[in-house]
């Protein structure tokens, strides 16, 4: 739910979206904790943790190699390669403010540490370059990565041949949900960040304003990719596929499941249509965590309502989830927001740098209000080696 933070803040910085600058290091910031989460999981489905391995581009011991045409091979190169993206993306737009915490350090500990991470940034003209250069390259590669992360999520389902999940819409459909979801999981950790640190002034109404209207765009989207899934499954004439939707889903046992994610994903953003609605702190707080009520839905419908009745009834049972199960998922949660929190007490939450260079003040022709006399005196000033 929360690896498309990265995307976020990429597309935004390559449209020259100046608002970004409030949310981009949450977002990013909330992508890296999202893929440690993520990275525990293939361990435990594996089945046999010491055959993990049998993952990794590396022959075995039998010098057999893995199977290249399995969409689990694609996961471990497109999710390393966009974990490793991911990092440097947020390291290069962190360094600047390390420079900063390096400079302000009151202990000699604190800041050879941030002395360390900030490579010697003394905010040099020859720095900025650089930096622009770096950060302008990374964020060109995350975007497409980003989708290829999320399209090769989707072909883990797409292509089985297990009704439900054989469909060519998962890739659009899983990167509009990952997009709506992301922006949903930002709200939530801001508006939290926001009232406890007291940063309205550079997080305003306009930031968490323009973030709901993407998400009722978004919203919209995977609503639309709900109701197309229904019109394949009926155009296809494959009774199996219409079983799947219109029996198993919509009115089987697992309905109450799928009624539930349309509702949080689709019904809730629809608030949004309204300015009122819109610029209400509880409303969007709630509609925030419906939404991750509901793509986490998504994934459950997804997963249980194909696999508990599959072409052998004599196969079938209800999914219930064991104390096992349950105490993984709230694992996950814990090691999600403990790094978070641990990101909030060391590293600045807004970027700073970024921050500062769309004030106005950063503007060079900027002259503040009453200064009638400045245009006149500049030349003179100039002339004089003044600033």
């Amino acid at each position: 739910m929360g690896h498309a933070g990265t995307l976020i803040s990429a597309v935004l910085f390559l449209f020259r979206q100046k608002w970004r600058t409030s949310i981009n290091r949450f977002a990013e910031a909330m992508t890296i904790f999202a893929v440690m989460c993520a990275l525990v999981f293939p361990g435990i489905h594996v089945g046999r943790v010491w055959m993990a391995y049998y993952m990794f581009p590396l022959p075995n011991q039998m010098s057999m190699w893995p199977n290249f045409k399995s969409p689990l091979i694609w996961d471990i190169f497109a999710v390393s390669t966009y974990a490793t993206v991911s990092i440097l993306f947020w390291f290069v737009g962190l360094i600047p403010d390390l420079a900063t915490l390096r400079d302000r350090a009151k202990t000699k500990i604190r800041k050879t540490v941030y002395g360390a991470l900030a490579l010697g940034w003394r905010g040099a003209n020859r720095h900025w370059q650089h930096y622009e250069r770096a950060y302008m390259i990374l964020a060109a590669l995350s975007t497409p990565l980003v989708l290829s992360v999320h399209s090769v999520v989707s072909f883990d389902f797409a292509t089985s041949v297990l009704p439900g999940w054989h469909t060519t819409i998962f890739p659009p459909y899983f990167v509009a949900g990952a997009v709506f979801s992301g922006f949903a999981m930002v709200m939530t950790l801001m508006l939290l960040t926001r009232a406890v640190y007291g940063v309205k002034s550079i997080v305003t109404m306009q930031h968490l304003e323009l973030m709901n209207k993407i998400m009722l765009v978004t919203g919209s989207l995977v609503g639309y990719a709900y109701a197309i899934e229904f019109f394949i499954a009926f155009y296809s004439g494959n009774e199996y596929e219409q079983w799947v939707f219109m029996k198993n889903r919509a009115t089987g046992p697992f309905a109450w499941a799928y009624w539930t994610m349309i509702s949080c994903n689709v019904i809730s953003p629809q608030l949004f249509w309204s300015k009122k609605l819109r610029t209400s702190i509880p409303v969007m707080f709630v509609v925030s965590i419906l939404i991750n009520i509901g793509m986490w839905f998504e994934r459950f419908v997804i997963i249980a309502t194909s696999l508990f009745r599959d072409f052998i009834p004599g196969s079938w049972g209800y999914f219930r989830p064991t104390y096992v199960d349950i105490a993984t998922y709230a694992g996950t949660l814990g090691l999600f927001f403990t790094l978070f929190l641990l990101f909030l007490r060391w590293i600045p939450m807004i970027a700073v740098a970024e921050v500062k260079g769309v004030l106005p003040e950063a503007d060079p022709h900027y002259h503040p209000e009453g200064s009638h006399d400045d245009h006149a005196h500049a030349p003179a000033a100039a002339l004089a080696g003044g600033e």
